[in-house]
Parts: structure tokens; sequence; C-alpha cells
């Protein structure tokens, strides 16, 4: 059995998949639907799911647990499972506050689960990429057509219910160029917190995606450029700081102020290590991070190891060191460094090593650093980082 290195130093998180590799959807762009072939189960049984709610529990040392439940889609399940962790979240407790956010595509949200969800205080993050053009280009239904429309009453359902919502976007070659009209929909749907992560797959000459630090693969037909990505963050940049700071969210740009206040942001792609958002499969297994569910990562299953363990084991403090020790020359070097910190090990396929999207987020940095500076020095002065707006 693996020896832990260091148990509860430090927090972590888990990325739960109640149905693994399954979806109603078929988006085009998806990432996870052929993890399939690496699950013993695709759905998480009883004993799995009230094993990690304790482990989990019983492996925090603040006050507080965030549980995340993600996919495929894991609205798949119905109201009696969500009835079920929250049964068995009570159960454990033991006086810590539960908190818990659910990632959906939104097309299954029901009266009857947006009650539950604004009655419990989940937070729902809810997969859309925009204007309907935009969305529908990738985000396809199994018979082919367009998603949005169901998303939109998706969403009308969690509004009525008063349930707390955000957006989760994926940018792809769909909305990429044009960032003041996807930032718009989201002002005018009301939506004021906003993720959105871009969209770099490769392709293995066996139809297969590339292993995350594989050098092999062509670049998919959806995945955005370099250029593209830093036009687009300079461009939702712009409609947002003019008058948003303070109104709307948005974690990217949340997440370059805590760097340049020094604070550690809460995207892990750009602190300055990773490895503490871990995934567990429905059969119970564990990996080191969601776009590394390849077997190389695999940590092992809480059946035989608590979470606590493997998420402080020796595999995933060697996996923690991807992002530092595979960081190359230019980077160290570079000023923007404390930024972006060489961005997610996935991505380091780009010239010399770096980031493929370097030079989009170099753009990025350079347009915006004034900005930054003085809303880090307005929270430094005690003033609203919204002050900006005004001056």
């Amino acid at each position: 059995m693996e020896t832990a290195i260091n148990p509860f130093a430090k927090p972590y998180y888990v990325a739960a998949k109640p149905v693994g590799a399954q979806c109603n959807l078929r988006c085009e762009y998806c990432y996870y639907l052929e993890k399939k072939t690496l699950e013993t189960v695709h759905t998480m049984p009883d004993d799995i799911l009230e094993m990690y709610v304790r482990q989990f529990i019983e492996g925090q040392t603040l006050p507080y647990v965030l549980f995340t439940w993600h996919g495929g889609e894991p609205l798949l399940r119905d109201i009696k499972f969500l009835e079920k962790v929250v049964s068995l979240e009570e159960k454990y407790a033991g006086g810590r506050k539960i908190d818990n956010c659910i990632q959906t595509n939104g097309t299954l949200v029901t009266e009857e689960t947006a009650e539950f969800f604004a009655r419990n205080e989940w937070l729902v993050g809810v997969s859309i990429d925009g204007t309907e053009e935009m969305h529908d280009r990738y985000r396809k239904t199994v018979g082919g057509g367009g998603s949005h429309s169901l998303v939109m009453k998706g969403i009308e359902r969690l509004n009525r219910h008063g349930a707390m919502w955000n957006a989760m976007s994926v940018i792809s070659k769909s909305n990429v160029g044009r960032p003041a009209e996807y930032y718009d929909f989201f002002r005018q749907t009301g939506c004021k917190y906003i993720q959105f992560t871009p969209v770099v797959e490769r392709v293995r000459g066996d139809g297969r995606l590339s292993h995350g630090l594989e050098k092999e693969g062509e670049l998919t037909s959806y995945s955005i450029e370099a250029e593209e990505w830093g036009a687009f963050l300079i461009g939702v940049f712009e409609e947002w700081v003019r008058r948003d700071v303070g109104e709307y969210f948005v974690q990217m740009f949340d997440t370059t102020l805590a760097n340049w206040m020094g604070v550690t942001p809460g995207l892990c792609s750009m602190s300055a290590t990773c490895g503490n958002n871990a995934v567990l499969l429905p059969d119970g297994d564990v990996y080191s991070c969601d776009h590394f569910v390849f077997e190389p990562y695999k940590l092992g299953n809480i059946r035989q190891e608590t979470l606590t363990a493997l998420c402080n084991g020796e595999k995933q403090a060697a996996f923690m060191k991807l992002k530092t020790e595979r960081l190359p020359k230019e980077c160290k070097e570079c000023r923007w460094l404390f930024l972006c910190h060489g961005e997610c090990p996935r991505l380091r396929f780009g010239e010399g090593g770096r980031n493929y999207l370097c030079e989009g987020y170099k753009k990025y940095f350079e347009a915006t650093a004034d900005r930054y500076i003085k809303m880090a020095d307005l929270i430094r002065e005690g003033r609203d980082a919204a002050d900006i707006v005004e001056g």
C-alpha cells in the first residue's frame, strides 16, 4: 500500500463523476466521453458514493467542505440520487459546513431539480458557449441538432426557483473571434459569474486524444490559436473593465488580479503549483486531474486506499512537480511568469516546450497590466477595485 506523504498538509478537492463518461449530448469538442473505456462501471454504486462522501469529509481539515459533482452529465442521475448525496453529507458532516457545486449542460434541469438546488443551496455550473449560433456549432444533441434552446429553458427553471448558477464556457472557433458579442450575451442573460476555458485538443493517429504530455497529435479543427486567445481575452476585458468591475465576475480576470496581488488564485492552471484537484470515477478509481484521466495518472481506488492517502501519496506528489520541473528556460526568464506560471502542463507542446497559448497570454498581460496595477493599488488602499470604472 502506498504511503502518504505529509497527509493533511494541504486541502485537496475531488471532482466526482456519478455517471462517468456518459452524456445526453454529443459535443464535438468533448474530451471526456472516450474515457468510458477506463471505467469498470459507468454509474456510481451506492457503496462507492457513501465511501467517497465519508472519506472526503474525513480528509478535510477546514470547518467547511466543498463537494464537486462532474460529468459526463451528472443529471443523468435522478432526484433520488441528489437527495441521497445530501443525506450522506448530513450523516458524516461531523459539525462541518457542507457545500456542493455541480456542473451540467443544463438540458436536463427540471422544475424538481431546480427547486432542489435552490432549497439546498447548490451552485450550478451551466455549460453554455454564448449566443445560439456560437453554442450550437459544437454543442449538439445525439440527433445532431443544436442544444442552446434546451439549455436556456434549464436556466429559466433555475432562475424561477432562485437557484444559484454560473456560466461555464468553452472558447472554440465558434466564439473566439467575437469577444464583445460573447460577453454581451451573458450581460443580457443576467449571468454575473462567467468561467471560460480555451479548447486546445490534439488527436493521435489512432483517433484518440493525445495523452496529457505527449508530443504526438494534430490539432483539432475546433481548437483555437494563441493569437486568437490573446485577442479574445483582451476583447472581453475591455468590455468588462469599462463598466462591470465589481458587478460581473469573470474567473480569468479574478485569477489575474489575484496573481498581481500575490494571492493564490482559484484557477489551478494559473497557480504556481497544481495537483490538488483529483478526479473520482464511478468505480472508485482516482486520477490526478480531470485532464489527465489516462492510465499513467491513475492514483488508485478508494476501496483499497483512502482519498487522503491517494491525494497525498508519492504518485500525486510526482504529478505536482510537472508544472515546475517541465518549465522551459524561456518561461523562467519571462516577466509574466508570476501571472501564468506556465499555465497547464498539458499544453506545453509549443515551441521550446512553452505553453501552446503563450503568445496570446503575453499580449493579454501586456494590454491589461496598467489596469490591473491600478485595481491592485485600490485594494491595498482599502478601496474597491470597482472604483477603476469611475476613474
